[in-house]
């Protein structure tokens, strides 16, 4: 499996970004997707995934301002992030687990940036 995340980027404060992952390899619609942030000095925290089913799980600190979804036909999740604050800022990755597996797959992270 392959992932390649775009997206990233410079915003200020309150602006909105959209973060895309394209997924290409041995994919089972039901795996799941996930985006995962680290923030400097930090450990990579959970931002936000979706089952193959569409089930949605958010972090507390982003819950009404991001909204993670899957694109099927292009194997394919968004991430937009609006309302966007400072300590949103980080490296993004996007995850991909294997149905019912351990098994996971990171793609490269993408550079978010907001400023205050």
């Amino acid at each position: 499996v392959q992932l390649q995340a775009s997206g990233g980027g410079l915003v200020q404060t309150g602006g909105s970004l959209r973060l895309s992952c394209a997924t290409s390899g041995s994919i089972n619609v039901l795996d799941v997707m996930a985006w995962y942030r680290q923030s400097a000095g930090k450990q990579r925290e959970l931002v936000a995934s979706i089952t193959g089913t569409g089930t949605t799980n958010y972090a507390d600190s982003v819950k009404g301002r991001f909204t993670i979804s899957r694109e099927r036909a292009k194997n394919t999740i968004n991430l937009q992030m609006n309302s966007l604050k400072p300590e949103d800022t980080g490296v993004y990755y996007c995850k991909h687990t294997k149905y019912r597996s351990t098994t996971g797959y990171w793609g490269r992270g993408t550079q978010v940036t907001v400023s205050s």
